[in-house]
């Protein structure tokens, strides 16, 4: 994954739960696609229709409160969103997102209004938003979580360094 990723903002207000991402009435599927087809759909109706692979997805305060899903941060992941911007996330939003291979920034001090063109630097924590012509600053993204998000998220991660899944002990036999 490129620390560098550039796209258009889909905005959104305050207090953004995890079942206006993802209604928990499509939350009894393993097919990844299926949930991505219904993402956002009660918040932003038009939002797949709108929105192209990279694009991403800006919150205010609390996106992600509610239940501890990870359906919503796979959701917004599998339907090609490249990164959520918020001022603050809940916390459980924000490992799970970052856990499935979903880049997540807290900016403070983001303002942008749905299409403007961003880009965001994971690794230097810097968001510009380029039809403003403004710069915000945030948190990098620590080194762990890069190497997370670079594998694809947390499972991938552990499959690569030998640690997923993990060595069954033999057992002592009586």
């Amino acid at each position: 994954m490129s620390s560098i990723l550039k796209g258009q903002a889909h905005v959104y207000g305050d207090d953004v739960d995890t079942d206006r991402i993802i209604p928990g009435k499509y939350t009894k599927t393993l097919d990844l696609q299926s949930l991505a087809a219904h993402v956002l759909e009660d918040l932003d109706p038009d939002f797949r229709g709108r929105m192209a692979t990279g694009d991403m997805v800006v919150g205010g305060d609390n996106f992600g409160c509610g239940s501890s899903r990870e359906q919503a941060p796979l959701a917004l992941k599998t339907a090609g969103v490249s990164v959520v911007i918020a001022r603050y996330f809940a916390r459980i939003f924000y490992r799970n997102a970052i856990n499935v291979g979903l880049p997540a920034i807290e900016v403070p001090d983001l303002q942008a209004s749905t299409g403007d063109l961003l880009s965001v630097d994971l690794s230097r924590g810097v968001v510009s938003n380029l039809s403003q012509g403004t710069e915000h600053r945030a948190q990098a993204m620590p080194e762990m979580m890069m190497a997370i998000l670079s594998a694809g998220g947390l499972v991938e991660y552990l499959r690569q360094h030998g640690d997923y899944p993990p060595t069954a002990q033999p057992r002592d036999t009586l």
